[in-house]
């Protein structure tokens, strides 16, 4: 008996339910028999009501709701009201299609309205407006222009000689944030809204850092230390000292929880050690293997990395804590103390065509060598550089050459030391009209001890 009444059940059911849905598909044919080419009541297009319209319609009172009489009211939060018209702006716009496809839909759910149905609909529309005149009715309205308390957030005092630093308390204001209410206010005027509150939409700049802070407190401290902390930059056997009551100038009070530090300033500070310390690309007085001494520039030397020390001077500011550092170089020799190309080297003689190899202040290896051809203008330019690398079995290349060597070790471009085994003899005068192409021939047995001897960067000083 129970799955009996169950069946009956089930049978009710669904004929109740064929009967409702008969009689909504009949309400559905008589509402599209009776007006089915209009809007239901209630029908709003992109915040339009259309009740009662054919999508023709529905297009031109669009249309020309934006062209004639569209108003949007912008109210701050002292209640005063700005008003922006279409003819404020030169606001227009187009219905680009849809509005058909609404109107369908509509009839095809039965044409349902009242308050529990949602019939608001969005379509592709284009909508313009002269955005300079939108932006100078913005700039002129009240709460731009008149009363206003800048906000702020609570932030750490510029230095004053003789003053410590102190926390500067917050300022609640209402002071605009233009970007968001430009936002705001163009959103409005496209979804065509009437009425925008400013508070609301949440345009007003916030404080986001009070005098409470913890993080600031911290800050507040570190600044106060850095009157007496000191910076010692070592350059071997010299230093410089930046001195805390120099640093403390340079703070120009904080930023959000973070010291603001005046970057020109590091700036200055770092460039005059660089112009102090560095050595590359500046003259080097070389004493030669005959006594003689000779002067020589190349890229050869110390040179600071300004960029990245900057980075560097700043972050050790901030922690308050005195600290002695060693500047970051982009380019580092041997020796801070004394030359700083060391006393291991490779010593070219170009006048004498004569080549030395001195590690540790000894000379374990000597070699003559043809240097550049000089009738075809191919000399060999003298300077300081260090050798980019080392590398076996290379064929030389040129326009009108292609030789393979066992040893190549570059330092200036594309010239280097290298063995020449097509040449039977070296030294003398030969590199006067038989030179080669620039680089520094040497019999092969000498190339290759000189090869396990050098590495990256090793000095090569070349003279005449």
């Amino acid at each position: 008996m129970a799955k009996k009444f169950f069946t009956k059940s089930v049978i009710l059911l669904m004929t109740t339910a064929m009967c409702m849905a008969g009689n909504i598909a009949a309400y559905a044919d008589t509402q599209a028999d009776e007006n089915p080419a209009v809007y239901v009541t209630g029908t709003t297009i992109n915040g339009i009501n259309v009740t009662g319209k054919t999508p023709e319609e529905a297009k031109g009172y669009m249309e020309s709701y934006y062209a004639g009489s569209f108003e949007l009211t912008i109210i701050d939060s002292s209640g005063r009201e700005t008003k922006i018209s279409n003819s404020d702006i030169q606001l227009s716009a187009t219905v680009n299609g849809g509005l058909s496809e609404v109107l369908a839909q509509e009839n095809q759910n039965g044409r349902a309205s009242g308050p529990s149905v949602d019939n608001s609909y969005t379509v592709d529309m284009t909508v313009s407006y002269d955005e300079n005149a939108l932006s100078q009715k913005l700039e002129s309205m009240p709460c731009m222009t008149t009363g206003v308390i800048q906000t702020a957030d609570a932030h750490i005092s510029a230095w004053a000689e003789g003053q410590p630093f102190t926390i500067v308390p917050e300022v609640a204001g209402n002071s605009i944030n233009k970007e968001a209410m430009t936002a705001a206010v163009k959103n409005a005027v496209e979804t065509g809204q009437r009425t925008l509150n400013l508070y609301d939409a949440d345009c007003y700049e916030k404080v986001q850092i009070r005098s409470d802070n913890q993080e600031l407190a911290q800050l507040c401290e570190n600044m106060n230390k850095c009157v007496n902390m000191s910076i010692t930059y070592a350059f071997g056997d010299q230093s410089e000292v930046l001195q805390g009551n120099v640093i403390a100038s340079w703070i120009q009070g904080s930023q959000g929880t973070e010291i603001n530090i005046n970057r020109d300033e590091a700036a200055v500070f770092v460039k005059g050690l660089a112009d102090k310390y560095n050595t590359a690309g500046r003259e080097h007085v070389f004493k030669t293997t005959s006594g003689k001494e000779v002067t020589v520039t190349g890229p050869y030397g110390w040179k600071l990395d300004e960029a990245g020390e900057i980075e560097a001077l700043i972050g050790m500011i901030r922690t308050g804590e005195s600290q002695t550092r060693e500047p970051s170089y982009a380019q580092q020799a041997a020796s801070r103390s004394g030359n700083d190309y060391g006393n291991t080297y490779v010593e070219i003689d170009l006048g004498q065509q004569h080549m030395y190899l001195y590690e540790n202040g000894a000379m374990i290896l000597d070699a003559p060598f043809v240097s550049g051809n000089v009738s075809k203008g191919w000399t060999t330019p003298p300077g300081i550089f260090g050798l980019y690398y080392k590398q076996r079995d290379k064929i030389l290349r040129g326009e009108d050459y292609a030789s393979p060597v066992d040893y190549w070790m570059p330092f200036n471009g594309g010239i280097g030391l290298h063995d020449a085994n097509w040449r039977s003899t070296f030294g003398g005068t030969i590199y006067q009209k038989s030179g080669s192409h620039g680089c520094i021939n040497l019999p092969p047995a000498k190339a290759a001890v000189l090869y396990d001897h050098v590495y990256k960067n090793i000095p090569v000083i070349c003279y005449n």
